[in-house]
């Protein structure tokens, strides 16, 4: 079951593009909260230990609407944010760093009530939650990062690895000013439905649901805020702060860690992302997903639930 179709005729707003239900028809709960000077949109179901799912880009919360059922059906909390700028978060002027994007996270956690949470991120949210796991790491109780290698390895591989850098075209693409901004609106959000489409395995999202994530980038602001994290990454590779950025990353990541990944993620290769284990000094599980692309989470969701869950409930995960 998917999303109903939007009417083209409206136009977009956080309340009309983003607060909807889920597949199944479950109450999930939306509501708003403050954390480090901004507001952020969270949509929320079941009962139990925090689980806090972060996503990427070019999406929103939406894109854990399988996953939410499954963890509040397995005894979870299961919070999707929208990141600042997009979904139904504040947009603010600035503060697109990950360092700062973390503080959000962390401080939503906070902000629900919770002592630590358990941290899902996709693509950029993985990149994000990598980064809050480093620099908070009593708030996040265990780490599952999809499509997403730690930041160091992210950033070897952006400078050395002529693979990567023509797979990650798009993030050099967005270092041009005003241009990127407008062709993500266009029509629509057209290139939108694109991007998910061309990134996905065989079994790519469909239409109903391609037209829910065109709909939410249309919102005025969106574009432009969704793609500064990626201006500042590439940006600051040589300026002081992507310097002490880096070096601050070298902290290892002290809780369980579960790295999964498409086999055919045309964004993120494998080569990339694998041997991030070496930034782990805790129990540290890789799984790949044979023939999904780079939203594993949606391409498979039974898969990919099953071995979050799974994950989750394992009280002494292996390495």
């Amino acid at each position: 079951m998917t999303a109903p179709t939007p009417d083209p005729s409206i136009p977009p707003t956080a309340a009309t593009a983003v607060r909807l239900g889920l597949p199944g028809g479950e109450a999930v709960t939306h509501r708003d909260v403050a954390a480090n000077g901004a507001r952020f949109h969270v949509a929320e179901l079941g009962d139990g230990p925090l689980v806090l799912l972060l996503h990427g880009f070019p999406q929103f919360w939406w894109t854990w609407r399988h996953q939410l059922t499954a963890l509040a059906d397995a005894g979870y909390r299961a919070v999707a944010m929208d990141l600042r700028g997009v979904g139904g978060s504040d947009r603010t002027p600035r503060g697109y760093d990950p360092a700062n994007l973390a503080l959000d996270i962390t401080g939503v956690i906070r902000s629900l009530g919770e002592p630590d949470a358990a941290l899902v991120g996709h693509d950029l949210g993985g990149y994000l939650a990598w980064t809050a796991a480093v620099m908070r790491p009593k708030l996040v109780r265990r780490l599952v990062v999809s499509s997403m290698p730690h930041p160091r390895r992210w950033r070897s591989a952006m400078l050395s690895d002529f693979g990567q850098t023509r797979a990650s075209s798009h993030i050099w693409g967005f270092q041009r000013p005003f241009v990127p901004e407008r062709q993500l609106v266009a029509d629509g959000g057209a290139l939108v439905g694109d991007l998910i489409r061309d990134w996905s395995g065989p079994r790519p999202p469909e239409e109903e649901d391609l037209a829910v994530y065109r709909r939410a980038m249309c919102i005025p602001s969106t574009a432009h805020c969704s793609i500064e994290p990626y201006r500042w990454m590439m940006r600051s590779m040589a300026r002081p702060d992507g310097l002490q950025f880096n070096r601050r990353m070298k902290r290892p990541v002290r809780v369980p860690t579960l790295h999964l990944h498409g086999s055919l993620d045309p964004v993120m290769r494998t080569r990339s992302a694998a041997g991030s284990g070496e930034y782990v000094e805790a129990p540290y599980r890789w799984r790949l997903f044979d023939g999904l692309g780079h939203f594993p989470h949606e391409e498979d969701p039974v898969a990919f639930s099953t071995e979050l869950v799974n994950w989750l409930k394992d009280p002494e995960p292996d390495r």
